[in-house]
């Protein structure tokens, strides 16, 4: 047994054979030109040539097909014609072939035939499991592999930029201008119509490619949106990511589905899902190329404030603006900087930051500006400006710069300005491995990416917390009215069973009475206290106030039974059937200083739920802000600030005029909806009144589907926080104990537990001993993604606090089948039977979630966790590579269906 697992996709970019079906002899054809590239890139050894027209290509055998090659063949590139291509992959099945690109278009076009086409190829590839890039796609490259099997001119340089895109233009062009820049890859992929590996499968690669430090995404559509989120979030945890996505408007849409057809949805939804996950978004291909730039030089971020160094001020004006337009604040300039630079400077600088040296700057004084800039504490990062001057010596200044920004941790950026005299200046920067740009604007473009990628970092790191935090008990009265509703087939709620649902997830409602009759609506408006409103009600009628249903301000009993008679005539005279027709009575909510809002769960077709804020009443709709579920309370404070009340709500020296609390409450309580009721397809507040006092649900709607099938979440984009695994138990006989999964909130749970284990406890659990927990090390445990680890902690009440007394967790290998676990008990805990709880526990839901194997590593004297190992069905066996080392290895039953 081997004790390294390989990558799922390690055929794909490290294979020791490749044959490509199609070489020709032909000088521009796909199968001649992929052949050739990869030849130029040093791949010679085991690379075959396959077309029966040939007996020769590129001074290489080409054989008839794979049937005639000795040699195992682990990628096969597929560059014949479309028609061609099922047969192949059936033969590279038969002769155990795990990786494929297929080049040829067609597959995924809009028509039937195309679509049947690419459902075949699917299901070929399935049967013989087989990895496959493609159809259309202009091939991959892996230069530290030497493999560069695309349909490009020309090589690709060797770097740390990962570029992966659906369109294979865009990488043609990516590539022939970082040629230029002196831009190397780690690795280019065209993953053109997705038909199999996806956007989540390239990432999950990338996190784990040491040669990968930042990534480029050009996306035109997502085929699943959770592999690409769990993806994207893992990625940006530790790597820089740019997304540029095609197709926000109706036209852009049609051009890329005539070639793609994978899903489209919101741009604002997509705009969503990139801050959540940690990434950031360019909206052209000139951010593409500026972000490949700066983060093509690892340039990072510690912050977001910028300082500018110019000779000239029109051009830092340009900066500032552009600086403003993308909330980049401008560094201001410490007490200490300001004393240096009125020594340097002549004494009409411009005594603030941009910091104006003027014109006549010179060599040295452009390295002092910068080193004193470099020194402020305030300034995170720094754009030095040149425009050529009569006495400017671009060459020499830059020259100077690159000598103090190799000494520096802080991200320092070049514009110099011009062409003819600055151009032997930005090679030179350039081949330092130094951002330069021509214009102002990209610069600061250039650096609001990092400042952007720096800010979203905070976000992705947010999980809001369990659902029992935020609700009671009284979830069962909404799966109550659900479970009633489909089974009748009813799948519009009326008002007042909206309004049910609402209530159990804690969202403040106006009561509602439902009335038959004109003496129930008297003694309902009674009940209530006048004034009150009145409005039709029926379970399919969704905007009552279209058919003028909606009566308010009622302020006597006459008047409530004159505007009953009137509201009955109006669902009489409908013209379609209304059903569980009736009058509704509500009290009368009198606020004139309160906001009408408009709160909503709405389905988009690539993300599945989102929450959408916006105004309500008539100007519902016309403006939104929107957000991935779950929620917590930052996030949801975010979302609030990005509406627009948030100008309001930010103004100084003013009475808040909206509960801020309650609202953030109402969201995460949507929030909860969208998570924990799947049957949930629409959910409209509308109007939400919120004032200084608190927040109520004055109408509501909500839209039913039959449950979607899968695991729980599986409807959502990002997984919740699964409640559904908390489970209690009883330990060391009489003790009631918790086993739940980890939450971020656990954090200094966790230390305390860690640190307080004794020091052999720390060695057989981490294999070294410390006093203090790494910071990073803490939020890797308790920040974690459960749709690809799984932390539990057992925990007990000690005067009414939590006390964690054991751990165990599991992290999903790299071939995407089998996991890893580990586990630990405080110290006075050992021995009592919490371990077998927290390891069952673990095998259990990695098992529920699919996966095959369960592994772990235990040292060699760590009898007791052996003995613990053999119980739970592990086999054991010494390591090969380790003596020391005793490997766990355990099948996992998949979940009974």
């Amino acid at each position: 047994m081997s004790d390294f697992i390989e990558h799922y996709l390690s055929d794909l970019f490290a294979p020791q054979s490749i044959a490509v079906f199609g070489a020709s002899q032909r000088p521009n054809a796909t199968g001649s030109v992929v052949f050739r590239n990869l030849i130029a890139a040093g791949f010679c050894n085991q690379l075959y040539a396959i077309n029966p027209k040939y007996t020769s290509v590129d001074n290489h055998t080409c054989y008839r097909s794979l049937d005639d090659i000795d040699d195992h063949i682990e990628l096969a590139i597929i560059t014949t014609p479309a028609h061609t291509v099922k047969d192949i992959l059936k033969q590279c099945g038969k002769h155990k072939v795990k990786a494929a690109v297929i080049f040829a278009g067609g597959f995924a076009q809009p028509d039937e035939p195309g679509k049947v086409s690419e459902q075949a190829l699917v299901e070929i590839a399935r049967k013989y499991g087989i990895r496959f890039i493609g159809p259309n796609s202009l091939g991959i490259a892996h230069p530290s592999t030497n493999i560069n099997a695309t349909f490009g001119p020309g090589e690709v340089a060797s770097g740390n930029l990962a570029l992966v895109s659906q369109s294979g233009a865009v990488c043609t062009a990516v590539m022939d201008w970082a040629a230029v820049q002196d831009i190397g890859f780690s690795s280019v992929v065209s993953i053109g119509a997705c038909a199999d590996l996806d956007f989540g499968d390239i990432l999950d690669f990338l996190v784990s490619d040491g040669k990968t430090r930042s990534i480029l995404l050009y996306v035109e559509g997502i085929r699943d949106a959770r592999s690409f989120m769990c993806g994207l979030r893992a990625v940006a945890r530790v790597k820089p990511v740019i997304v540029i996505k095609a197709g926000r408007h109706k036209a852009a849409i049609e051009v890329t589905q005539s070639h793609n057809s994978a899903r489209v949805g919101d741009d604002d939804v997509f705009a969503a899902a990139l801050k959540r996950a940690g990434v950031v978004r360019g909206m052209h291909l000139g951010d593409l190329l500026a972000a490949a730039n700066i983060l093509a030089r690892g340039t990072r971020l510690r912050g977001d404030k910028l300082a500018i160094i110019t000779n000239g001020g029109g051009p830092a004006a340009m900066a500032c603006d552009r600086a403003s337009d993308l909330h980049i604040p401008l560094a201001p300039l410490g007490e200490e900087a300001h004393k240096k630079l009125d020594k340097l400077l002549p004494h009409y600088w411009s005594h603030s930051n941009p910091v104006d040296i003027l014109g006549d700057a010179d060599a040295d004084r452009y390295a002092a500006a910068l080193e004193i800039m470099l020194a402020d504490t305030e300034c995170h990062g720094v754009m030095v400006m040149l425009t050529p001057q009569a006495t400017t010596d671009p060459v020499a200044i830059a020259q100077r710069l690159i000598d103090i920004i190799k000494k520096t941790s802080k991200p320092v950026i070049a514009c110099w300005m011009g062409e003819n005299r600055v151009l032997p200046a930005r090679r030179l920067f350039a081949s330092a491995g130094i951002p330069i740009f021509r214009l102002p604007e990209t610069a600061v473009q250039a650096f609001a990416y990092l400042a952007t990628f720096f800010r979203n970092q905070k976000l992705l790191l947010q999980t809001p917390p369990p659902l029992s935090q935020t609700i009671t008990a009284t979830i069962e009265d909404a799966h109550t009215v659900i479970d009633t509703a489909l089974r009748s087939e009813q799948f519009q709620l009326s008002e007042t069973e909206s309004k049910t649902i609402l209530a159990a997830f804690g969202i403040p409602i106006a009561p509602t009475i439902l009335v038959h009759s004109a003496q129930e609506a008297m003694e309902a408006a009674t009940e209530i206290g006048l004034p009150v409103a009145m409005k039709i009600h029926g379970s399919n009628l969704s905007n009552k106030s279209s058919h003028g249903g909606v009566q308010l301000n009622i302020r006597t009993l006459p008047a409530v039974k004159n505007t009953y008679a009137g509201l009955r005539r109006i669902l009489e005279n409908l013209p379609f059937a209304v059903e569980n027709p009736g009058i509704v009575i509500e009290p009368m909510i009198l606020s004139p200083a309160a906001s009408e809002l408009r709160l909503a769960i709405e389905q988009d077709p690539v993300f599945g739920p989102f929450i959408s804020l916006g105004p309500g009443g008539v100007a519902a709709k016309r403006t939104r802000v929107v957000s991935l579920p779950p929620l917590n309370r930052l996030l949801a404070a975010n979302l609030i600030q990005e509406s627009e009340l948030g100008d309001m709500l930010s103004k100084e020296g003013q009475q808040p005029v909206i509960a801020l609390a309650a609202l953030e409450n109402c969201l995460m309580s949507i929030s909860d909806i969208a998570c924990e009721l799947p049957e949930v397809l629409e959910l409209e507040i509308n109007p939400l009144l919120a004032d200084s006092n608190g927040v109520t649900a004055v109408d509501a709607r909500i839209r039913l589907r039959p449950k979607p099938p899968g695991l729980p979440y599986s409807h959502t984009a990002i997984h919740p926080y699964p409640s559904h695994a908390v489970q209690k138990v009883t330990v060391a006989g009489c003790v009631p104990c918790t086993i739940r999964p980890v939450r971020p909130e656990d954090a200094e749970l966790e230390r305390a537990f860690i640190e307080g284990l004794s020091e052999n406890s720390k060695h057989f659990r981490f294999m070294n001993t410390f006093r203090k927990l790494p910071p990073e090390m803490l939020a890797k445990m308790t920040q974690i993604d459960y749709d690809r680890e799984m932390a539990f902690v057992a925990v007990i009440n000690n005067n009414e606090e939590e006390e964690e007394i054991g751990s165990a967790r599991y992290a999903i290998n790299i071939d995407g089948q089998s996991c890893e676990f580990a586990v630990s008990v405080a110290d006075n805990w050992q021995g009592k039977g919490i371990a077998t709880k927290l390891m069952q526990a673990l095998i259990d839901y990695a098992g529920h979630r699919g996966l095959t194997r369960m592994q772990g590593e235990i040292l060699a004297d760590n009898v007791p966790m052996q003995e613990l190992a053999k119980k739970l069905g592990f086999s054991l066996q010494l390591s090969r590579e380790d003596k020391t080392i005793v490997i766990g290895n355990r099948p996992l039953r998949p979940p009974a269906k």
